[in-house]
């Protein structure tokens, strides 16, 4: 690929979404949905001018940097404050990690017509909902605290997770890889080993940035920030692939949780490059989309992703919710907004060419029913997210609403702006 054709590319990709986000602020439309038709326009399935796959290897160095960035940044700014935010998180993200594994391999199998070992990687790559969707959701819809906090909390805990076992069957589909056992070991190793390194990465950030000066540092607290960051990633992905993804999750809590680093005064800058990341990746992996891996799927593609938005994430938070105190506004809410975001996109897109190299039958398919996964999610659950929270009270009042006018229901249930009892921490 030529220098010219690179720089049209990335002018393109960066174009197409800095207007989708011009066209979401003047139309109050969801960013996300407008992002993921940019891409479309661009790509493979509109004008053809970006092709993803031109990047060749660099694609897969430049995604993971961009996603480090979004997680670390969902890292710095997780606050699950209490007991019952916390249980609500773990037993949402465990439940779904059980129940969602078995419905997406059975759904992809019969439904969408996937081998059995293709189905199984499918399932483990849309297994997380998306933080790089649902924060920018959340933000923009108002919603109450804390939900949006469960609902991003829920997608940072699972994103990595899905990521690494979907590459570990992946490799025990190829054969580099051997038996269940070694998969258990993997999925450990890589897990319990990228924790560790973002924990000591942000432990040593942190001490940095402490010792640096409040106010005309913030130009070097972003650089060395950003410095720490990539080389973590890039030193994680090289001992242990697809570790730098907790690892930057990590990363981020530690550094957001001390608060003699001046967290605040780099989350500012930090927001605004992980969106301007996902301004740049939706529309680039969108563009990847081709009509032709998603028209043989058919109705069973469809009723398959259908099966998981309206049966399986309602039954999980239902049976993950039993004994909390969420009233069924909460429930609802909670079993509807799953999107999936750019981490399944990219991890759909290079599994399927290691799939396609390697003569697996079912690679194309795979992507396709990825990508539909993530168009019919982010498209449905986008466009109705705000229309959903606005009916069920879930919508944050402004500061200077009465309370007893914006706040409360008729019927005496919880309020908007206290959706979930905080309960406080037994360690406190």
């Amino acid at each position: 690929m030529t220098p010219e054709r690179l720089g049209l590319l990335w002018g393109v990709t960066v174009f197409a979404g800095a207007g989708a986000r011009l066209l979401a602020a003047l139309s109050g439309l969801p960013g996300v949905v407008l992002l993921l038709l940019a891409g479309l326009l661009i790509g493979r399935s509109g004008l053809g001018l970006v092709e993803p796959l031109d990047l060749g290897q660099g694609l897969e160095t430049v995604v993971g940097l961009l996603v480090s960035l979004v997680l670390f940044d969902g890292g710095l700014n997780l606050r699950l404050p209490g007991d019952t935010i916390k249980a609500t998180v773990l037993r949402i993200s465990l439940v779904r990690l059980l129940l969602s594994l078995a419905a997406g391999l059975l759904a992809a199998h019969w439904l969408a017509g996937l081998g059995w070992s293709v189905a199984a990687v499918y399932s483990a790559i849309v297994l997380a909902t998306g933080p790089t969707v649902v924060t920018p959701l959340v933000q923009q819809i108002r919603l109450a605290p804390p939900l949006g906090d469960v609902l991003e909390a829920e997608g940072l805990m699972l994103e990595p997770v899905g990521a690494v076992l979907a590459l570990l069957l992946l490799e025990l589909l190829l054969g580099d890889l051997h038996g269940w056992r070694g998969l258990a070991i993997g999925l450990l190793s890589r897990l319990g080993g990228g924790v560790l390194i973002g924990l000591a990465c942000g432990w040593v950030l942190s001490e940095a940035l402490r010792r640096l000066k409040p106010d005309p540092s913030v130009g070097l607290r972003l650089q060395l920030t950003l410095g720490v960051l990539f080389l973590m990633f890039g030193a994680c992905e090289w001992v242990l692939p697809e570790s730098g993804l907790p690892a930057s999750v990590a990363a981020g809590v530690v550094v957001g949780r001390r608060p003699s680093t001046d967290a605040a005064q780099l989350d500012e800058l930090i927001r605004e490059l992980a969106r301007l990341a996902i301004t740049m990746l939706f529309p680039l992996l969108a563009a990847d989309v081709s009509w032709a891996e998603l028209s043989p799927l058919g109705w069973g593609g469809i009723s398959c992703v259908l099966v998981l938005m309206v049966f399986v994430r309602p039954v999980a938070v239902g049976v993950a919710t039993i004994g909390l105190p969420l009233d069924w506004r909460q429930r609802l809410f909670l079993s509807w907004l799953a999107p999936r975001g750019i981490v399944t996109a990219a991890v759909a897109s290079l599994f399927a060419i290691r799939l396609e190299q390697a003569g697996v039958l079912g690679a194309g398919r795979l992507q396709g029913l990825v990508f539909l996964t993530i168009l019919m999610t982010v498209g449905l659950q986008g466009l109705t997210a705000q229309p959903l929270a606005h009916w069920l009270g879930l919508i944050a009042a402004d500061e200077g609403d009465d309370p007893a006018a914006s706040g409360e229901a008729s019927d005496g249930s919880a309020t908007a702006l206290d959706p979930l009892p905080v309960v406080a921490d037994s360690s406190q």
